[in-house]
């Protein structure tokens, strides 16, 4: 059976839901606020952007699952993914394409973004 063929914005998607499910396929960084979270709490945030899946119209727009806000003990927190050359110096050319792509998926407080 043929894998469905995916528009590019499903292709980043893809790309995107993997890394924020699996941590791996890029860089993970995280804000001062929340790496200065107790080791629990910043395993529930961990958890809660890996488990992620509310998106839709009102947060994410051209569909490629990149950015959203979440709730952890009452505390508002979001998640990022940017799409950087190889260098870490500009903007990926094509962000469908791992092999010239570095993904970053910055997680922090709501009020660090």
């Amino acid at each position: 059976m043929d894998a469905p063929i995916l528009s590019r914005s499903g292709k980043i998607a893809r790309l995107n839901d993997h890394l924020r499910r699996t941590l791996s396929g890029g860089t993970v960084m995280l804000t001062a606020a929340v790496n200065g979270l107790d080791p629990a709490t910043k395993a529930e945030v961990l958890s809660a952007v890996r488990a992620f899946d509310q998106f839709g119209g009102d947060n994410d727009p051209h569909q490629e699952h990149d950015m959203a806000f979440f709730e952890v003990k009452g505390e508002r927190y979001f998640f990022k993914v940017d799409y950087y050359d190889n260098g870490l110096e500009f903007g990926s050319e094509d962000p469908t394409d791992p092999a010239q792509t570095t993904r970053v998926l910055t997680i922090g407080e709501a009020s660090d973004y």
